[in-house]
């Protein structure tokens, strides 16, 4: 797979519509399709864009690449998986020359563009789950005159220029003979209609424009990156297609204490050194609450406990990760008269020697807590 941003081949950002991607797909395909690229590496440029458009066009590849990049696509990637509409392509590429493909372009349904929002999450709201109220703007069938566009007490009527069809013809004398050029009718821009009185809400479009709250059931183990789709709740088809959908877009706020990695939480603890050498039982935050811990004598630096079932629920099945809390022994750097004569006394039981370890602390950290 290609090793180059999906979206910057396309020369797409990255909350582009669907609208917009098709749209610099189809531009770069006629550009660089190896039957009419003079380009000596217009081939390897549009295996490059089709892999591109494969990935961005499709929303659930689209998902799973925002969140993970092209390695989480795993087997859902590779050329040979996209299908891309060549009708439409070669469509285009024929009418840029002036030939008619005798494809018919006008009131043919398509679905509404998807619409994209951030909702922000706290820590423990992307642990437990939580139900958000989004508000949602999008256009709506116009409540004045119902989608037609037309002034109540009107109604539109049949385009003259085209008769109704939506699309005009000119036959052209070429080289080649006569040449039928299809074009859309530029009276009724493709509708067939047009509207003597529009509507003073909407001024002909049909629609206007809404914002709608609804709330949302956010799932208990969700990540900064996840999406949560919404069927159906985007910008509206055109000529009876489907509604877009919406894609929420998760961001979690970093939490003062705790950390996560996949479903265990991680949590530093300071300790000081009368409780790493004497032991103790203290009281640890979890996001259920405080736990005790029990530090044993001669606990060193660095070392993991385990609170089993304290982590993050797992997403897609039952359980939960663990909390995962490293010690860390904190030295005073402020001493008082009394605390100094004690750690004088402690020192001359203790001896002067000093003695290299074969593991650095980070390494020893790092096996603890798996590799990571």
């Amino acid at each position: 797979m290609s090793q180059r941003d999906y979206y910057e081949i396309l020369g797409v950002p990255r909350n582009a519509s669907q609208d917009e991607i098709k749209s610099a797909f189809r531009k770069l395909a006629r550009q660089y399709h190896p039957d009419v690229s003079q380009e000596p590496d217009a081939e390897e440029k549009f295996k490059e864009i089709n892999e591109a458009y494969g990935v961005l066009s499709d929303p659930q590849k689209r998902a799973r690449y925002d969140q993970f990049g092209a390695a989480g696509l795993g087997d859902m990637g590779g050329f040979h998986d996209y299908t891309v509409d060549f009708g439409d392509l070669f469509e285009g590429l024929f009418e840029s020359f002036g030939f008619s493909t005798g494809r018919r372009t006008r009131r043919t349904p398509r679905r509404g563009r998807d619409i994209q929002y951030q909702v922000e999450l706290t820590f423990e709201e992307a642990v437990f789950g939580v139900e958000k109220e989004v508000e949602i703007t999008r256009d709506e069938v116009c409540s004045r005159c119902g989608g037609n566009g037309a002034e109540p007490g009107t109604s539109p009527q049949r385009c003259s220029t085209c008769g109704g069809q939506g699309e005009v013809r000119q036959v052209r004398q070429t080289f080649l003979g006569a040449v039928v050029q299809t074009g859309v009718c530029p009276t009724c821009n493709g509708r067939g209609e047009t509207i003597p009185t529009v509507c003073k809400t909407c001024r002909g479009s049909g629609l206007e424009r809404k914002t709608v709250r609804k709330k949302v059931s956010i799932p208990a183990g969700v990540t900064d990156g996840n999406q949560v789709r919404l069927p159906g709740e985007g910008q509206p088809g055109t000529l009876g297609g489907p509604n877009g959908d919406v894609y929420l877009l998760l961001s979690v706020r970093p939490h003062k204490f705790f950390k996560r990695r996949d479903d265990d939480i991680l949590l530093n603890l300071d300790i000081n050194v009368t409780q790493a050498v004497l032991g103790a039982e203290v009281e640890v935050p979890t996001v259920d609450g405080t736990a005790k811990l029990t530090i044993p004598p001669g606990t060193q630096p660095g070392r993991v406990f385990t609170l089993k079932e304290r982590g993050v629920p797992h997403l897609r099945r039952n359980g939960r990760g663990d909390q995962l809390v490293i010690v860390n022994v904190e030295i005073p750097t402020k001493l008082s008269k009394e605390q100094r004569e004690l750690f004088e006394k402690l020192a001359t039981t203790m001896g002067t020697s000093a003695r290299p370890k074969e593991k650095g602390f980070l390494e020893w950290l790092g096996d603890a807590l798996g590799g990571s």
